[in-house]
């Protein structure tokens, strides 16, 4: 309730969308407040688990590509907020958009050093669909979304059978969840695992990924 109240006095609500927030149309239904669904354009991927079949995956942000949508909707929401602004957001929004076409060409560029065959990106939840549709990588997760995050025996099973057949070098885990799971693919694979990847949260100012343009470059460093 305390924060109903306190949104209710906002000037904009922003939500990603996707089904990210399944709960928010609830929340948002008795507010007279303007909202933007920054997802709005982006081509959806639908989630590959039977559990969650038909439903999209929400990690759009993941690839600079879809995160360029996401500026054009806050410019445009923004702009309509604020009129007297609107050549300052287009202008902001063209700069920002430069940064991202930017570190997707860094990524593209760090990538194309590997052979296509070895192109896979394995982690622990399935929040880089996108990425890996933008820039060319095989994915493959133990869990969909992190409301598995106790990963089932088959799961791991059917993780560690993509490993051993694809001879993939290394494998990663999100900073949000636990990484056990993916030690158990380690341990029985023999491959490395390479490192931690953010996804849905930032650092703080000294931490590795204070932006949203550091996570991406920390991610395809990693």
């Amino acid at each position: 309730p305390a924060d109903m109240r306190r949104a209710a006095k906002a000037e904009l609500i922003v939500n990603n969308g996707l089904n990210l927030e399944a709960w928010f149309a609830q929340f948002v239904s008795d507010l007279d407040v303007p909202r933007v669904v920054v997802s709005e354009g982006v081509e959806p991927i639908d989630i590959t688990s039977d559990a969650y079949a038909g439903k999209p995956n929400p990690h759009a942000w993941m690839s600079p590509l879809n995160a360029e949508i996401y500026v054009d909707n806050l410019v445009a929401a923004f702009s309509d907020l604020d009129p007297d602004g609107a050549q300052e957001y287009r202008a902001n929004g063209a700069a920002y958009k430069k940064q991202l076409g930017e570190v997707h060409g860094e990524l593209i560029e760090s990538l194309s050093v590997l052979p296509p065959d070895q192109r896979a990106l394995v982690t622990c939840e399935g929040a880089f669909s996108y990425l890996a549709r933008d820039t060319g990588l095989t994915e493959r997760y133990i869990w969909p979304v992190n409301a598995e995050q106790q990963a089932t025996p088959q799961q791991v099973a059917g993780t560690i059978g993509f490993v051993r057949e694809n001879r993939v070098p290394a494998v990663f885990c999100e900073s949000t969840v636990s990484d056990k799971a993916m030690r158990q693919v380690v341990e029985a694979t023999g491959s490395a695992f390479g490192g931690t990847l953010y996804v849905d949260s930032l650092s703080d100012e000294g931490g590795p990924v204070p932006t949203y343009l550091d996570l991406i470059r920390h991610d395809a460093r990693t």
